[in-house]
């Protein structure tokens, strides 16, 4: 059964869909003249609310349904079944009214001017948006600021680069001050520092503004960097729906000890732990949190050996999500 967890405490819900389907006609071929019609199922009975001021990690394989979920959330899209609401409207019926009210990010396509300078793109598109001009230059300096755009603002657009292109979007897609923001996958591509920024930018815009951002990405470091909430997607359903934290603990319950010994030996003998690798003098050893400390095992190895160093790691998120995957379904 699927189950629509309450918004965040405290947080009005600014997004809902209630028991949504989206079904696809599809033809075949099964032969040299003939088609065979399927129905494709591409979001199968999802519920779900997200509270005021969230930011929430949207994730799933290729083809489990999340730009499907994310066209009926903008109003691309009319669902099958069921009922959709984003900031108080019907995204379908009130295309034009919630336009003024969301912002839409795109990894691989751009809402600026191919050919015009940046800054002409961002004032473009305050028309578009009918917003106030000292409204406009009020956020079009904070974002400029804090995105580090001012060196590449007199730039065409067609010779940005990847990193830059990104950002001068993002902020494309804030200038109106919308109350909720769409990420599909927001950094791909990007380098190192390019990331760093606008990670920083997206925690700098959720914490101060309140905006809630919803993001699909494949880069789950992203999700471990930007997100409290974590809803995982598979074939079309919601399969989990947690905090990060309470996922993360629910599917990542082991720990792992890394011990760097005076010199090779064989694995170690360390009761409630195992080793899960050696590199030399380095070994692995994996323990369940639940049923084991780091303080017991740490005791153990230095008790059977000498030891120059040691650390402790958590698992990570690319774990956890793989760990639900490959768990059985909860019904």
């Amino acid at each position: 059964m699927n189950h629509r967890p309450d918004p965040a405490p405290g947080a009005d819900p600014v997004l809902e869909l209630d028991a949504v389907s989206k079904e696809f006609i599809v033809y075949r071929k099964t032969g040299r003249l003939r088609r065979k019609r399927t129905t494709v199922r591409a979001v199968d009975n999802i519920s779900l609310a997200v509270g005021s001021g969230e930011l929430v990690g949207y994730i799933g394989p290729n083809g489990a349904g999340k730009s499907t979920t994310i066209k009926m959330l903008t109003g691309i899209l009319m669902p099958s079944a069921g009922r959709v609401s984003v900031a108080g409207v019907d995204p379908q019926r009130h295309r034009l009214e919630l336009a003024r009210r969301i912002g839409v990010v795109f990894g691989q396509r751009t809402q600026l001017w191919w050919d015009l300078p940046l800054r002409d793109s961002f004032e473009l598109l305050r028309h578009v948006y009918r917003v106030p001009a000292q409204r406009h230059a009020e956020n079009l300096e904070r974002f400029v600021d804090l995105l580090d755009m001012q060196p590449f603002l007199d730039t065409p657009v067609r010779q940005l680069s990847l990193g830059q292109r990104m950002r001068g979007d993002i902020c494309a897609a804030l200038l109106h001050d919308p109350v909720i923001l769409y990420l599909d996958e927001p950094t791909i591509g990007l380098d190192v520092v390019s990331k760093a920024r606008v990670r920083e930018f997206l925690t700098t815009i959720n914490r101060d503004r309140g905006v809630t951002i919803m993001l699909t990405t494949h880069d789950l470091a992203d999700v471990e960097r930007l997100c409290t909430r974590l809803v995982v997607i598979d074939h079309g359903r919601v399969i989990r729906d947690g905090t990060v934290a309470a996922i993360k603990e629910a599917f990542g319950g082991y720990r792992t000890v890394v011990v760097d010994l005076e010199r090779p030996g064989p694995p170690l003998a360390v009761p409630g732990a195992r080793v899960v690798d050696t590199d030399g003098p380095r070994q692995w050893l994996r323990f369940d949190r639940r049923t084991t400390t780091a303080a017991a095992v740490i005791n153990s190895v230095v008790a059977q050996a000498s030891v120059l160093d040691l650390s402790i790691e958590d698992p990570d998120i690319e774990d956890v999500v793989t760990r639900i995957y490959t768990s059985p379904p909860t019904r």
